[in-house]
């Protein structure tokens, strides 16, 4: 009965859990298909009185203009909006009074008929900002447009008279102010000069002639036509004269100038070279030369300017112009900088939300230079407050919403280049109306819990005894108990509304869990007074609140706040200027500010006081990055610290000369410069070339000059004199100019180019120094000093000269080795070489002097080493130093050494790394291993010994690689039975706790559709029988630890052997059906082997002599039984033959009636999953699945295979295991859970697959369902005749507490199978006494999945000996008295009852 209940109570269980999932899943998939289409402006429901979010944004805005005096400007401005929205202009921020003069247009445009502008009276230049307004709606502004009036025109350069030869380029200049250079043209002998591609005027309005003609001489001048009457400028005429046909030096007659540009527009980089012969100009950017021809963007302008359109970031740079003309290479550089307007990579969205709510409206912009970020609402800039917050610098946060919070909201965004503006708008609910949609980053989580949509039913009343437990400066918490409507209120959650006394707008903080009855209130402000009132909150809605509490926080020292909105910019390459405002808590008047400053990279902070909002920092290092903060002070003291901000100062020209000067001659017409850069600290920018000069010794006039760009630090000047002394001297470059050049370097040519078609000769002496860790070595060249020399190469070592090699200079006559060991012997080398190779060599030897100096006293070794585990890969290490004080604070230069290894394998390397805290976090270790680790301190050359170790294993982690060396063999004798072989993981990650094997016919079917075979422990083989003979399978293997499961192997494939003629021991007989009745005769063997006729004989003798024994032993327990039976039991049985029928079991000689199977349902040890003993923690917590034949009512092979594993788990796993195929292959796996473990006292019969099974119709005592599947115990019996001797037994394990509790009725086996006692023929179990006489029996089934189970037929092996079974008949005589019996017997009625009620229904 009770088997019965819990399969219908799993089945009705199973039935709701699967709906619930059915209708989550449902949602799930409606949810985001629901939630996009409420995303955008959602349409009212009918009847509902949620108001819709309304379009309202600017379809033009005003661009920034340039114009003239005189003429008409239109700055375009159109809103869209239902209705039509109200358009108004402003000018500077202020409202623009409209005239005769400036005029509305219908579409909201403004029109200035006529600009006026003066140099007194500027009304119409300025900023203009369009507003536009909707009545009851709100108000949005557009983006700020810059009006430019050009000025009277002004001449800051005019052409000037010049001459130039034919072929060769000329400029005329003509510079007036930026504003005018677009209304700039030129005119040739008073007419209008047309231009084309060989003359061209440059942005700043210089004329450029390329290619100059006799027809281009000619008067010039240029005219500004700006509104007014033309302004000429002064006439120059331009000369040009035949070739001389003689060279003439390289100038430039225009260079190029750094410009900024914004991304979209057009640069153009002049450059203009003059020379004889004419100059070919060619541009290079970051040292890569730039092809202008085949560039779309890219083009060369008259005169070979650069011209670059539509420009991009990545045309930010330096681009160098080069002008060469075979004699002579000239070179100028400018840099361009690229910036970008305001771009929103994220705007603000539109939100509902309820009274007393914060939220956040996001914003995220770019653009060079970085933009600021200001809110306006409504057209009114968002002035920052306890309410109106500037949160991650550019969202705005709204807390404790009032209903005038209402209205559109824009974030504007602003640089250098321009603005732009975005909006989104913000409807408040009222509190009975739920939020339609919830924007995901919109509310903050203290607001969130307000969206739960409410339900019709009884609300809560007010939470009582609302008081403040804890009252401190910045912070109140507050307890309450349950309202009295719901005294428990495990299910209630509240929410406490605050506000500061005497305004009206009220915030709101909820409970993070149901059943919380306290909530602390931060960021409060120190001696004010809040009022406080809670709400709780059901299923159903808010309920009443709580009475006003009135508390006020504890005061505090009047400290400033922070002072906002700090910046700094850099000034000059020396100075950077910080800016601030006044802290918005002053706590009363700021006495001054403190400015500290740090450079980048050092831990000294200094400091300045002042008394104003700003202040610049003078003699910083050029090119280099500080850090500010400020810190207000009032009669309090200091208050708290801003956040710092980095600036780096402007890059400067190179304060200090190029190091390492060095010349040598090459030839008698060439020297190779070499040179190193200057100091980092002198180098003030980014070194972009170098300048090298270089004249005669003897004509220190004639100064010749060169430029090296990029990192290049050698020069070969050729083309010099024989037997001369030249002079060189070498500047640094970068964008902001040249650096000092060093002191000026003589090197001489040779008079004729020395010999190098041999190696040098062996320099002419050697001479060394010992030291104590260094050696001097000097030298002599060698005497032929016709043989070029190019260096010196020194080779020594402890007593051989090839373990280290140094080359040096030529020119080099001494050479300091370091870092030698003291007391030891080296042998020292010198050779000459040159570019063929190197000379015969001179060798010396010295013995370094011997170590005086004490070491240093060492220092205490760090204590109280711990190792704390973080993960599978990660410990921390943390110590203390004895030699610190005792608040454990480093203040000098002392460093830790942490070093770690495992002692698997021994021979591991130790692993350091340097910290200079007090702790290491160590990563990259190995899962599951132990490591042992130690640390020293070192301060100076002082270091102390290592520390005591400490150790730490490693958490475990899945296994990351499979099983390896998995094979299968076949085992000897038997064709269908295989044997799996395989090595543990090589990185298991912990202890292999068991393998799952797989194997398929298929190797490319699902992995679900494998059969599954697990494996407990670390056991490494595993047996699988029942295979089909000649098929092909797949064999996969996954181990699995305490963390799950670890990657599969690689498939291996093995096939089956084919039937052989005379089939051996592990041969099946063919299925002949459930009517085949076995011969009694001794013809043939049970395995179906042919076998002399003697041993058929013997062997028949032998299983039918302990047959009868059995036979006997079992009816004389029958006898005795049924003598103590009392009549209630006889009727009962007599009854339950009415109902069933009589029982009839094939291939028996007798009709022996079946036992009353619910007698023996309390006697089976097959216990409740939950209450299982089973420690392991691998079958408890993840069952491993079967195939789904293992669940079905005939074969009843999960109750064999539970108690199976629960055996091996009791110890058996020496033993191979094997598993029954039959029935099973192909099918999907299915979940297997393990009873109990209690050592097996007697085996249940695992009835075989269906296809060998016949329907019967025996049935479960006292029940009229039948199950047409069921299998009866002699048809059990009948089929296991067919089974072949290799054929597994599966067993479940029976624990009878009394003998008599058993009633095993026995019956007579036509022919028992034999079983092969060498080979185990459970699934990871050893079979226990298989050649004994087996008993069949029918016990009561278990339900498995949901469904009630047929009978399961129990076998019991190994039968006592006669003695024992003697011994536990008077045993069961003595325990069991008739009362016994009459109790029990009336406890089974009421089973029966039970039993025919749950039938009946």
């Amino acid at each position: 009965m009770a088997a019965e209940r819990g399969a219908r109570r799993l089945v009705s269980s199973a039935s709701s859990f699967w709906v619930c999932c059915l209708l989550l899943l449902l949602l799930g998939r409606r949810g985001p298909g629901a939630a996009a289409a409420r995303s955008a402006f959602p349409p009212p429901a009918p009847g509902s009185s949620i108001r819709t979010f309304t379009p309202f944004y600017f379809l033009v805005e005003p661009v920034d203009t340039l114009s003239i005096r005189g003429s008409s400007v239109i700055l375009n401005c159109s809103a869209y909006s239902e209705p039509s929205p109200k358009i108004e202009w402003k000018k500077d921020g202020t409202l623009l009074n409209l005239d005769d003069r400036r005029q509305l247009l219908p579409d909201g445009s403004l029109f200035i008929s006529s600009v006026v502008h003066s140099k007194h009276n500027k009304p119409d230049e300025g900023y203009y900002q369009c507003v536009a307004t909707v009545e009851s709606l709100g108000t949005i502004v557009s983006r700020t447009a810059k009006l430019t009036v050009a000025g009277l025109p002004r001449f800051a350069s005019q052409p000037e008279p010049s001459s130039v030869y034919a072929g060769n380029s000329a400029i005329l200049n003509c510079e007036v102010n930026a504003d005018l250079v677009p209304f700039v043209r030129w005119e040739q002998n008073r007419q209008p000069l047309l231009l084309d591609d060989r003359v061209v005027k440059l942005p700043s309005g210089t004329l450029v002639i390329s290619n100059a003609t006799e027809g281009d001489g000619a008067l010039y001048r240029c005219v500004v036509e700006s509104g007014g009457p033309p302004k000429y400028s002064d006439e120059a005429e331009l000369k040009v004269l035949p070739d001389p046909e003689i060279t003439s030096n390289l100038v430039f007659l225009k260079q190029p100038s750094s410009l900024v540009r914004v991304i979209g527009q057009s640069a153009v980089l002049p450059c203009v070279a003059a020379g004889l012969p004419v100059p070919a100009i060619r541009w290079m950017k970051n040292e890569e030369a730039l092809d202008t021809e085949s560039s779309e963007r890219l083009a060369l302008l008259a005169g070979g300017s650069l011209a670059i359109s539509d420009i991009t970031d990545n045309d930010a740079g330096i681009y160098f112009c080069r002008a060469d003309n075979g004699n002579d290479t000239i070179e100028a550089h400018a840099e361009l900088t690229v910036q970008a307007q305001p771009e929103f990579l994220k705007q603000p969205t539109n939100i509902y939300a309820h009274e007393s709510m914060d939220i956040v409206f996001e914003c995220e912009v770019t653009g060079k230079p970085t933009p600021t970020v200001k809110w306006v609402k409504n057209g009114d800039m968002v002035i920052p407050s306890d309410y109106f917050k500037i949160v991650k610098d550019h969202n705005l946060q709204v807390l404790g919403l009032v209903k005038s919070d209402e209205g559109f909201y824009q974030c504007i965004a602003e640089n250098d280049v321009g603005n732009a503006q975005a909006g989104a708008q913000l409807i408040i609910l009222e509190h009975d109306v739920a939020i339609p949609t919830l924007p995901p980053t919109s509310l903050t989580s203290a607001t969130t819990d307000h969206l739960a949509p409410a339900t019709t039913g009884p609300l809560p009343s007010a939470p009582r005894d609302v008081v403040a437990s804890l009252v401190s400066t910045r912070f109140i918490k507050l307890t309450w108990r349950t309202p009295a409507s719901d005294p428990h209120g495990d299910n209630l959650t509240y929410s406490v509304f605050y506000t500061k006394e005497g305004t009206a707008r009220e915030r709101v903080e909820n409970t993070s869990r149901p059943g919380e009855m306290q909530v602390t209130i931060q960021n409060l402000m120190p001696a004010t007074v809040y009022v406080f009132r809670v709400m709780a909150q059901n299923k159903h809605g808010s309920g009443e609140s709580s009475a006003a509490l009135r508390v006020e926080t504890q005061p505090e020292v009047q400290l400033p706040g922070p002072a906002p909105n700090i910046r700094a910019y850099a000034a000059s390459p020396t100075s950077i200027t910080v800016t601030w405002e006044t802290p918005l808590s002053g706590n009363g008047e700021i006495q001054n500010y403190k400015l500290y400053y740090m450079e980048k990279g050092t831990d000294k902070e200094q400091d300045v006081d002042v008394s104003s909002h700003s202040h610049t920092i003078t003699g910083l290092k050029k090119y280099t990055e500080y850090s500010f903060r400020v810190v207000a002070y009032n009669k309090h003291g200091p208050g708290v610290s801003t956040q710092d901000v980095a600036v780096q100062t402007l890059s400067d020209a190179p304060s200090a000369a190029p190091q390492n000067l060095s010349l040598e001659v090459r030839n008698s017409k060439s020297i190779l410069i070499h040179w190193q850069p200057p100091p980092p600290a002198t180098q003030n920018g980014q070194i972009t070339g170098y300048k090298i000069r270089y004249r005669k010794a003897s004509r220190k006039s004639d100064v010749t000059e060169t430029v090296v760009t990029g990192t290049q630090l050698s020069q070969l000047i050729e083309g010099l004199d024989r037997g001369t002394e030249y002079n060189f001297r070498l500047a640094a470059l970068t964008v902001n100019g040249t650096g000092p050049a060093t002191d000026w370097l003589s090197a001489e040519t040779f008079e004729s180019d020395l010999d190098e078609t041999r190696v040098p000769e062996v320099p002419s002496s050697l001479h060394v120094r010992p030291l104590v860790t260094s050696i001097v070595v000097s030298w002599t060249p060698p005497e032929n000093q016709n043989i070029v020399v190019r260096g010196y190469a020194i080779g020594y070592g402890v007593g051989s000269p090839h373990a280290q090699t140094i080359k040096v200079d030529y020119k080099q006559r001494y050479y300091t080795i370091d870092n030698l060991d003291p007391s030891s012997h080296y042998v020292i080398t010198l050779k000459a070489f040159n570019n063929v190779g190197e000379g015969i060599p001179l060798y010396e030897s010295a013995v370094t002097r011997p170590h005086t100096v004490p070491d240093p006293t060492p220092m205490m070794p760090p204590v109280g080493v711990q190792a704390s585990i973080l993960s599978h890969d990660t410990i921390r290490i943390t110590w203390a130093d004895n030699s610190l004080p005792k608040h454990q604070k480093i203040t000098d230069s002392r460093y830790y050494t942490v070093r770690w290894k495992t002692n698997i394998p021994a021979n591991t390397k130790y692993k350091n790394a340097n910290a200079t805290t007090l702790s290491y976090l160590v990563t990259g270790l190995k899962p599951n291993t132990l490591y042992e680790f130690s640390v020293m301190v070192t301060k100076g050359r002082r270091s102390s010994t290592w520390s005591m170790t400490a150790h730490g294993t490693t958490f475990e982690l899945v296994p990351t690689s499979p099983p390896k060396d998995v094979t299968v063999v076949s085992k000897e004798g038997k064709p269908r039975t295989i044997i799996v072989n395989w090595q543990p993981p090589s990185e298991a990650n912990g202890k292999i706790t068991g393998y799952i094997i797989y194997y398929s016919t298929d190797v490319n079917a699902e992995i679900h559709d494998w059969v599954i075979e697990p494996v407990v422990g670390n056991r490494l083989t595993h047996q699988i029988q029942e295979l089909t003979l000649d098929t092909p399978y797949y064999f996969k293997i996954q181990a699995r630890n305490s963390k799950g499961m670890g990657p599969m192997s690689e498939a291996v494939q093995f096939r089956t052997p084919k039937a052989s003629g005379s089939s051996g021991k592990g041969s099946r007989l063919p299925d002949l059906g459930s009517d085949y009745k076995p011969p009694m005769s001794g013809s043939n063997s049970p395995h179906g082997s042919p076998t002399s006729p003697l041993d058929s004989n013997v062997l028949l003798v032998i299983i039918v002599s302990a047959g009868v024994i059995t036979i006997v032993a079992v009816v004389v327990i029958a006898v005795f039984c049924t003598r103590r039976t009392t009549s209630h039991q006889k009727k009962k049985r007599a009854a339950c033959k009415s109902v069933n029928g009589s029982h009839k079991y094939k291939g028996n000689s007798k009709d022996v009636k079946p036992p009353d199977l619910w007698i023996h349902h309390e006697r089976l040890e097959l216990k409740p999953i939950d209450k299982s003993p089973d420690p392991n923690p691998i079958m408890t917590d993840t069952p491993i699945p079967r195939n789904s034949q293992d669940i079905t009512p005939v074969d009843n092979s999960m109750d064999s295979n539970i108690h199976q594993r629960r055996n091996s788990y009791r110890g058996h796993e020496s033993e191979d295991s094997m598993s029954t195929l039959a029935g099973r292959r192909g099918m999907r796996p299915k979940m297997m859970m393990p009873f109990d473990s209690q050592p097996p006292q007697q085996s249940v019969r695992n009835t075989p697959s269906t296809d060998t099974m016949p329907a019967s119709s025996s049935q479960t005592c006292c029940t009229d369902h039948q199950d047409p599947e069921g299998a009866t115990s002699s048809s059990y019996l009948a089929s296991s005749q067919e089974e072949d001797s290799g054929q597994s037994v599966p067993t479940a394990h029976v624990r009878p507490s009394h003998p008599l509790k058993s009633f095993a009725v026995p019956a007579v086996p036509p022919g028992p199978p034999s079983y092969d006692p060498a080979l185990p023929s459970t699934p990871l179990l050893s079979q226990q006494a298989l050649n004994h006489h087996i008993h069949s029996v029918k016990t009561a089934s278990i339900g498995t999945l949901g469904r009630s189970r047929p009978p399961m037929p129990v076998v019991v092996p190994s039968a006592p000996e006669v003695q024992e079974t003697t011994r536990m008949l008077e045993d069961s005589e003595s325990s069991y008295e008739p009362d016994e019996l009459t109790k029990e017997m009336a406890h089974l009625e009421g089973l029966m009852k039970d039993l025919n009620a749950i039938t009946t229904a």
